[in-house]
C-alpha cells in the first residue's frame, strides 16, 4: 500500500483501478446498527450479546462491570488501591506512604473475563502540566470478573518479570507516551473500536496494506479534504504544504477519538461490511465487501488480474477484515506462532493450510464464543475434513493418528492446533496450523502434542513414537542439550525452562492431563517470576485439586517475600492431595 501526501501523478494514474466513485470508507457513508436490524435481526441479535460490541465503551452504569462501591480494595506493592462512585462518574484511588492520585474512568475495556479502564490523573502532585492529567490511558488495576477481584493488568506494555514491571504507585516527574503509560486513543483505539477506514488507513497503513488482497495506492490530501474537511487548510493543494504540515495533518487524524470522530464505540457492523448507508437506505442492493473510494485504486502488473477483480465475498477479502485488528507481532516459539493471544490471523498466515482457508470457515462473526469454545471436537474435526477428505474414513483417520478413534490423540487439533496461546485466564489455542514432528519445537524442548497430553512421558518415548509412526528425525545432539535430565516426564522440564511461555504451557500441560503426582512440582510454578504464570498456576491447581487456595492467603500479584509465608500452607495442602498419586518411573528408549 501506498499512501500519497502529493498528488497523484498522470503517467500511472491511468494505469491503476479505480475503485470509485462510490464510497464506503467516510464516516458519514457509514449505518447506524440499529439501521442494519430492521433486515439482519438474527444477526444483530447475536452481535448485541458478543464481546466485540463492549469492546470499548465510554464508562456508565450500564457498562461498568468492575465494583466500584468503596468496598474492594487490593493491595500491591506496598500501596493500596481503591475503587468508587460518586455523581461524577467512577475513580480510582492509588495511595502509599501518605502519597496519593485519583484517576477518573472515562471508558471501559472488554467484558468477557476482565475489565480494564481507560481515563487520566484528577488529583495527585504533579504539576498541572503533566502530561497524564490530559491524556487517557489504560490505567493500572481492572477486575476480573469471575473471580470479582481487582488485579493488576497485564500485556499494556511488553509483559516483564516482577521486578521489571511498572509500578503504579511511582508516577515519573517526566513522563512519556509509550513508556511511563499508554495514550489509550493513540495505541489501542484502532483496533477496539470501530473508526471509519479510511481513517484507519491513514492511522495504521502499514498493517492494513500489508494483509490487503490487492495492492493499494490511497489518496491523504483527497481523502483528509473530503473526510475532514476541518483538517485541511481551505483553498490549499498538497504541494502548498511543508512536511510539517503535513505531519500535522497525519498526527491530527490519529488523533481522532472514537467517542467523537469514530463510527461507534467497540466493534460494529462497520467494522467488517464498512459504510453501508447506501444499501440500508435502499439505494445499493448488493455492497462491496472491499473498501471502495474515488481516492483509492489498485495497481495490477498485467491487465488481466485487472479485469478480473473483485470487490465481493472472496477469500481474501474476508480474511483481510479479520486482519485489520488480529495481527501484530508477539514473542514466538521456535516454529513461529505467537505465545500470546490476539494475533491469530498472523499465526494463521503462517499455515500451509491457510492458503485456502478463511476464518469464518471456523468462527461464526456474529455469534460470542462465550466463556469456552462452543463447538464439539467432532465438528472442529468436521472443519478440517472440509479441506483433508482423505482422513474422513475411519480407518484412514485411525490410520494417520495411531489412537483410538474419539480419543483425544484423534483429534486434528490436539495435534495440529494445540493450546499453546496464553488467552484471557486459560490457554488457548495456537492458529498456526503445524505438524507435531516440527524439529525447531522439539530439539529446543519448546511444548510437542505429544508431551502435552501425556505430560509423564520423557522425550525419548516421544521420539520413538514418532520416529515409528512418521519416520521423523531428530538431532540427538540438540536433544541431549536441551532435556537435562534427559529421563524426567517433559513436562516437568517445562515447569523449569528458561521461557515463561513454556514455564505456562508445561502447567497447563499437568493440570490437563491431571497430574495430581506433580502437585509439588507445580507449587513452584505459584512463584513463577512472571505474574500471569503465577496467574494461571493458581487457576489450574485449584481446577486440579477442586481447593481454593484463598485460606491459604496466597495472591498471584504479590512480591516475592509477601508470597513465602503463603507458599508455606500452600505447599502443606497440596501434599495432603499428592500423598496418594503415584509418580512415574523413569522410561528408557525402546
Amino acid at each position: 500500500m501506498m499512501v500519497w501526501f502529493d498528488e497523484q501523478p498522470d503517467a500511472v494514474f491511468d494505469m491503476w483501478q479505480s475503485t470509485g466513485p462510490h464510497s464506503n470508507l467516510r464516516r458519514e457513508d457509514y449505518a447506524d446498527p440499529q439501521t442494519c436490524r430492521r433486515c439482519h435481526k438474527k444477526n444483530y441479535d447475536a452481535w448485541f450479546e458478543h464481546p466485540h460490541r463492549k469492546m470499548n465503551l465510554l464508562a456508565s452504569e450500564d457498562s461498568v462491570v468492575g465494583d466500584f462501591s468503596g468496598e474492594r480494595e487490593i493491595n500491591y506493592r506496598g500501596g493500596t488501591a481503591t475503587f468508587d462512585r460518586s455523581d461524577q462518574g467512577h475513580s480510582m484511588t492509588l495511595a502509599r506512604d501518605g502519597q496519593s492520585r485519583v484517576y477518573s474512568v472515562e471508558e471501559t475495556i472488554g467484558s468477557r473475563f476482565f475489565q480494564y479502564y481507560v481515563g487520566h490523573l484528577v488529583q495527585g502532585p504533579e504539576a498541572p502540566e503533566h502530561p497524564m492529567y490530559h491524556v487517557d490511558f489504560v490505567l493500572p488495576f481492572g477486575y476480573w470478573i469471575d473471580q470479582k477481584q481487582w488485579v493488576p493488568v497485564v500485556h499494556v506494555s511488553e509483559e516483564v518479570a516482577d521486578d521489571l514491571r511498572d509500578d503504579p504507585f511511582d508516577v515519573a516527574s517526566s513522563a512519556v507516551d509509550g513508556k511511563d503509560y499508554y495514550s489509550y486513543h493513540r495505541h489501542c483505539a484502532n483496533c477496539h473500536s470501530t473508526f471509519a477506514l479510511g481513517d484507519l488507513l491513514l492511522k495504521a497503513f502499514p498493517r492494513l496494506g500489508k494483509y490487503s488482497p490487492h495492492s493499494l495506492h490511497f489518496s491523504m490530501p483527497g481523502y483528509v479534504a473530503d473526510a475532514h474537511p476541518q483538517l485541511w487548510p481551505t483553498g490549499k493543494r498538497s504541494f502548498d504544504l511543508t512536511e510539517d504540515e503535513l505531519a500535522g495533518i497525519m498526527s491530527a487524524v490519529g488523533d481522532l477519538q472514537a467517542s467523537e470522530h469514530g463510527v461507534s464505540m467497540g466493534i460494529s457492523c462497520g467494522a467488517c461490511h464498512l459504510g453501508l448507508k447506501e444499501h440500508a437506505e435502499g439505494r445499493m442492493k448488493k455492497p462491496p465487501f472491499f473498501p471502495n473510494s474515488p481516492h483509492l485504486h489498485i495497481e495490477y502488473a498485467d491487465e488481466k488480474k485487472k479485469e478480473n477483480i473483485s470487490f465481493g465475498r472472496t477469500p481474501r477479502t474476508l480474511n483481510s477484515i479479520c486482519a485489520r485488528c488480529h495481527t501484530g507481532k508477539r514473542p514466538e516459539y521456535g516454529a513461529g506462532m505467537s505465545t500470546w493471544n490476539s494475533i491469530e490471523f498472523s499465526d494463521a498466515l503462517k499455515s500451509p493450510c491457510f492458503t485456502k482457508a478463511t476464518c469464518v470457515d471456523c468462527h461464526e462473526p456474529h455469534a460470542p464464543i462465550g466463556k469456552v469454545w462452543k463447538k464439539t471436537a467432532a465438528q472442529d474435526d468436521a472443519s478440517c475434513m472440509k479441506c483433508h477428505p482423505r482422513f474422513a474414513s475411519k480407518k484412514a483417520l485411525q490410520a494417520h493418528t495411531h489412537h483410538p478413534l474419539d480419543s483425544a490423540g484423534s483429534r486434528c487439533m490436539n495435534c495440529h492446533m494445540p493450546r499453546l496461546n496464553e488467552g484471557l485466564q486459560a490457554m488457548v489455542r495456537t492458529h498456526l496450523i503445524f505438524t507435531p514432528t516440527n524439529p525447531d519445537m522439539i530439539e529446543s524442548n519448546e511444548p510437542n502434542a505429544c508431551n502435552m497430553c501425556h505430560a509423564d512421558k520423557p522425550i525419548d518415548w516421544t521420539l520413538d513414537h514418532l520416529s515409528e509412526w512418521y519416520d521423523a528425525e531428530f538431532n540427538d545432539k540438540s536433544i541431549d542439550f536441551s532435556y537435562k535430565p534427559r529421563e524426567q516426564p517433559v513436562a516437568i522440564g517445562w515447569l523449569n525452562h528458561h521461557r515463561e511461555a513454556v514455564r505456562l504451557v508445561g502447567a497447563d500441560s499437568l493440570v490437563r492431563s491431571g497430574a495430581t503426582w506433580a502437585l509439588k512440582d507445580l507449587a513452584g510454578a505459584l512463584d513463577d517470576d512472571f505474574m500471569v504464570n503465577r496467574q494461571f498456576a493458581r487457576i489450574g491447581i485449584e481446577k486440579l485439586t477442586g481447593r481454593s487456595l484463598g485460606a491459604t492467603g496466597y495472591r498471584f500479584y504479590m512480591t516475592r517475600d509477601e508470597r513465602k509465608a503463603p507458599l508455606v500452607r500452600v505447599r502443606d495442602e497440596l501434599l495432603k492431595v499428592q500423598s496418594s498419586a503415584t509418580r512415574p518411573g523413569p522410561v528408557g528408549r525402546r
